[in-house]
């Protein structure tokens, strides 16, 4: 029978997923998105290029692997037209290797303004949002309002599409924005045209088939655990379950067939946008971080916030998605440091924990331990590692109780060690 493996980030985001999918899709049949939108980045790089992906799937580049656009994903036409421009000189075959959910929400115009009207309302107590449209869209398929791709081919699309924009436009009335709607509904619907280029299907049925047949399909996450719509720092998160339980809802598969969770996380820990970060550096070593592991957003640019790794947050990511096996990506970002550090815990009032707290606030105290750095290299093995290297895995792997199996040393795909027989289908 086929099986589902999970990879998904451990962090708030960014943690490497684009270049892992693409390390390991050769040995799937099937490669699928399972939620998320354009706020995604993934970020592919090989042959001395850089690829950057947002809403399809990272297992683009290879022959023979089916990529899906999975119903739990909300999908905006425009950037998706854009995309397929963007991979025209790669001379991918896209119409066979991708297909896309008739149940995946789309994200209309209005859903973008939306986005920033709600942002600029909050004031200091904005979140930090892409500003992609995805909150808004999420709001209106749980309002039961929203479109799907499946209506693409409906007679009356036109029709519906202009209910739910006037019903936008109603909301916009009562905020200052300055916006064309003509212009945004031409840009929109030639847009469609692209997308009607493409199957779009009930993708539940063929991934399903495709296990019954034997098939392996890798399901891919986007942004972090951390940013989980119920278990991660909200309100500061994203709109939909980012954890390995989103799989089985944005995909339709049953957790049965799910088999290895591949928990992707940094050396150190980054940041996009508001919310908690406790083990963010606000000083020079924070600047030198981003500086070193060039930590700017694939989708926005935004600088990120930087810190040591927290493992408090990383074993509750691991607790909620039953991560099977560990991969770290940038060792090579903390290479050749005076020290490195990691939390291991957190204080209050002389109270220790190493539970993540519902709110963390400024009062909670941090618990670390220092490391030796070790030396930057063009690593092949395991063993090859420089002690120190060891030493900073077998602490992680002491105390998540997972182990740890994958680890990047520079952007390229080549730049990637992998334990012997760790991953094998």
């Amino acid at each position: 029978m086929g099986r589902v493996d999970v990879l998904l980030g451990l962090q708030w985001g960014d943690e490497g997923k684009g270049k892992v999918v693409d390390f390991l899709a050769p040995k799937y049949d099937v490669v699928a998105r399972f939620q998320g939108g354009p706020n995604a980045g993934h970020t592919l790089e090989f042959d001395g290029k850089k690829h950057v992906l947002h809403q399809i799937p990272s297992g683009i580049f290879h022959e023979g692997i089916l990529n899906v656009v999975g119903n739990g994903v909300v999908l905006d036409p425009i950037t998706f037209a854009q995309e397929i421009k963007d991979l025209e000189s790669f001379n991918l075959d896209l119409q066979k290797s991708l297909i896309l959910s008739n149940k995946a929400q789309v994200i209309i115009p209005t859903h973008r303004l939306l986005d920033q009207a709600y942002e600029i309302s909050k004031g200091e107590q904005k979140i930090g949002s892409t500003l992609r449209g995805i909150g808004p869209t999420y709001q209106d398929k749980m309002a039961r309002v929203g479109l799907r791709l499946g209506d693409l081919v409906e007679p009356d699309f036109k029709q519906r599409y202009e209910k739910l924009r006037d019903r936008h436009l109603a909301i916009l009335d009562n905020h200052d924005l300055d916006f064309n709607i003509q212009a945004l509904d031409e840009k929109f619907f030639q847009a469609l045209d692209v997308l009607r280029q493409f199957d779009i299907v009930s993708t539940e049925y063929i991934i399903n088939d495709q296990l019954s047949q034997g098939s392996s399909v890798l399901a891919e996450g986007a942004q972090g655990s951390l940013l989980d719509i119920d278990f991660g720092s909200y309100p500061f998160v994203t709109s939909s379950n980012t954890i390995s339980a989103g799989a089985c809802a944005g995909l339709g598969v049953p957790p049965g067939k799910i088999k290895e969770v591949y928990g992707i996380f940094k050396a150190y820990c980054t940041r996009v946008g508001s919310g908690p970060f406790p083990t963010e550096l606000l000083d020079a070593s924070g600047e030198d971080l981003r500086k070193r592991g060039n930590e700017f957003g694939a989708t926005t640019g935004r600088p990120r916030r930087c810190g040591w790794l927290d493992l408090p947050a990383l074993r509750y990511a691991v607790m909620l998605n039953g991560v099977t096996k560990l991969f770290m990506m940038k060792v090579d970002v903390l290479a050749d440091l005076e020290e490195i550090k990691a939390c291991v815990g957190y204080e209050r009032e002389g109270v220790k924990t190493d539970q993540v707290p519902l709110n963390f606030t400024e009062d909670w105290q941090l618990l670390h331990q220092s490391f030796k750095s070790w030396s930057d290299g063009q690593y092949q093995s395991f063993g090859q590692f420089p002690d120190e290297l060891s030493e900073y895995i077998h602490f992680i792997e002491q105390n998540i109780s997972v182990p740890l199996t994958l680890v990047s040393t520079g952007p390229d795909r080549t730049q990637t060690v992998l334990k012997e027989e760790t991953i094998a289908l």
